[in-house]
């Protein structure tokens, strides 16, 4: 929604990335003159995932794809943490099971 109005009448979504792009296409670009748009390359290409969030899923088809291929080869991990231990990451007092789940 490049009006700026979202769903529940705030701004959208994506109306800043929007604006962003706007301003450099104000900035770098002329009526006589475009190719200073390709300055702005980054910004449409930062608008465009925000719209179709394009690259964030191709990193979760491969993130779930390797861990399909992880629990699919060896199945549960020997050593394997806790829950208990991995919520207790950082905590003051539970030095030790940081020490276990990092293995240092």
């Amino acid at each position: 929604m490049a009006s700026g109005y979202g769903l529940n009448g705030g701004p959208g979504r994506c109306f800043p990335f929007w604006q962003e792009l706007l301003a450099c296409y104000v900035v770098n670009s002329s009526t006589e003159d475009a190719a200073g748009r390709k300055k702005c390359a980054p910004a449409l290409e930062d608008y465009y995932e925000c719209l179709h969030h394009r690259k964030e899923a191709a990193r979760v088809r491969v993130l779930q794809a390797a861990f399909r291929k992880a629990e699919a080869e060896g199945g549960p991990r020997e050593n394997a943490p806790t829950a208990g231990q991995i919520r207790n990451l950082g905590l003051l007092g539970k030095e030790e099971d940081t020490k276990k789940v990092l293995g240092a």
